[in-house]
């Protein structure tokens, strides 16, 4: 049986609420009050198409968020070192930190929604996952560090999106800054194991 093809207008209406939804995110104070029928009423369609297409909030979230962070994720799988395969680990863990803090500060709304959103934890998150994962390998590569499934989780705590919200949004640490900041940790943690 032949998969049936979306039709034009429930593509172009799957656009326009993704569309949507990303200048609302981008724009808003507080992603928990943004609600499916914001969205549904900024791209012009109604609540039910939102509810095919996505499912739930989440859902659409999901969607969303996976658009923007598909390049990050090709840069990591496939780009070239420091970020991407290849580069020695005390290179790589610092480089992929480093893009995943810039990830949450430039969509800093949406990631803090993704995390807040279904279960409750961002640690039962498919992306979380992923993201230990990286680096927990990374860190086994170093021959004196053995389990690196700890300090993966303390060094991915530094890039919680809670974290970046209110270190940014709250406080006002500059981009550089936090980066600056994050470098500075990791690489003590990098260091401080080491001896």
């Amino acid at each position: 049986m032949t998969e049936r093809k979306p039709r034009k207008d429930a593509l172009r209406n799957r656009a326009a609420v993704l569309e949507a939804a990303d200048t609302l995110f981008a724009d808003c104070d507080s992603p928990a009050d943004l609600t499916m029928a914001d969205i549904a009423a900024a791209a012009g369609v109604g609540k039910g198409t939102l509810f095919r297409a996505f499912g739930d909030r989440t859902g659409l979230i999901r969607a969303l968020y996976e658009i923007r962070f598909t390049p990050l994720r090709e840069a990591v799988e496939t780009g070239p070192p420091p970020l991407g395969p290849g580069a020695p680990a005390l290179e790589r863990v610092p480089a992929v930190l480093d893009a995943v803090l810039c990830f949450k500060i430039d969509n800093r709304h949406l990631a803090l929604a993704l995390e807040e959103s279904g279960s409750g934890s961002p640690y039962e998150m498919a992306h979380y996952d992923r993201w230990h994962a990286l680096l927990r390998a990374e860190l086994e590569r170093i021959p004196e560090w053995g389990d690196g499934g700890f300090a993966a989780h303390a060094l991915l705590a530094a890039v919680r999106a809670d974290l970046v919200e209110d270190l940014v949004g709250r406080q006002g640490v500059s981009r550089a800054d936090l980066r600056a900041q994050l470098a500075e940790f990791t690489a003590g943690v990098l260091r401080g194991h080491r001896g």
